[in-house]
């Protein structure tokens, strides 16, 4: 299956959703179609424009939106006088619902991949009755193993990278909690503090993502300066608290969402996120299955793009 053609949003607008935070939205493809919100993943990373080729232009309206602090949202976080007191998991879940109010959406389709189902999941879990399917790539689901794995535990495998990645912070704060250190510094009021921690952040991302010979290098890195900083500080702030979800809380809560059609597409050659999450989680939900690609790491391959695309199609309305 073929990606359908670039489109262009025919609306979008920022919302306010409290906070002093604004939020961008668009929507494109058929008005009167079957909604599917795209959540993007980071987190903050903004909303991949090109998601919206994943569905049929004719059957779907598709929604986007750049989370509270990134992308085309106001304030941006990568000033470092904008806060994050009011930048949770929480926060986003009610941003979420009230971008659903302002669209008139009675019940979407969830897509997105990488932070995204962690997102995706905690909203479904607390607002069920506005979930038709889901439908989840590469899902991190930032319980504290997942993270210790990708920030700590890959140095097994990895170890001149990740001492690199260690040697970012303050040598006092080596030994203790690395994604604490590495907020104060994206916080830093000094911009070539912040734009050198978001460089060494950015750099062990792409350093785990090395291997994989059918993604795009430099995923991560690639990026502008302000984009990199608002990205590394989005990332720092959320998984320092493992998103404010208790451990566990996801999969605990997974019987809230029995009877919803769920899709995880994982690539088994996925260093950043194993398969465990979302093994774990299909196996608690009777209505989800799950996809490996073999030959796919994090960022992707052929075979997820066709996988990617047939889930979509699985879901259109008649």
């Amino acid at each position: 299956m073929a990606p359908f053609p670039p489109l262009e949003p025919y609306a979008h607008g920022l919302l306010d959703v409290g906070d002093g935070n604004r939020i961008y939205w668009e929507t494109s493809g058929n008005p009167d179609g079957k909604p599917v919100l795209c959540v993007h993943g980071g987190p903050g990373a903004g909303g991949a424009r090109n998601s919206r080729k994943g569905f049929d232009p004719e059957k779907f309206r598709i929604i986007l939106f750049d989370q509270r602090g990134c992308g085309e949202s106001v304030p941006n976080i990568a000033d470092p006088a904008v806060s994050l007191e009011h930048n949770t998991t929480h926060h986003l879940i009610a941003d979420m619902e009230r971008l659903r109010e302002h669209l008139g959406v009675e019940k979407w389709m969830l897509y997105g991949g990488s932070w995204g189902p962690t997102l995706m999941l905690a909203y479904a879990q607390r607002h069920p009755e506005r979930v038709s399917e889901l439908v989840m790539i590469a899902a991190f689901t930032s319980t504290p193993d997942e993270v210790d794995w990708l920030y700590r535990g890959l140095s097994r495998l990895l170890p001149r990278e990740w001492e690199t990645f260690r040697a970012g912070v303050p040598e006092a704060e080596r030994d203790g909690d690395l994604l604490a250190a590495y907020s104060r510094l994206l916080a830093s009021p000094d911009r070539a503090v912040r734009l050198k921690a978001a460089r060494d952040w950015c750099d062990w991302e792409d350093a785990v993502i090395a291997h994989e010979d059918k993604g795009r290098p430099g995923t991560y890195g690639d990026r502008p300066e302000e984009e990199l900083i608002t990205l590394a500080r989005m990332c720092a702030h959320y998984f320092g608290h493992h998103a404010w979800l208790a451990a566990g809380e996801l999969l605990d809560n997974v019987h809230r969402l029995h009877g919803i059609p769920a899709v995880f597409i994982q690539g088994r050659l996925d260093l950043s996120v194993p398969l465990r999450a979302a093994w774990q989680l299909v196996q608690a939900w009777p209505s989800a299955e799950l996809v490996v690609i073999d030959d796919s790491g994090h960022t992707g391959s052929p075979a997820m793009g066709e996988a990617v695309m047939q889930a979509a199609a699985r879901f259109e309305p008649a």
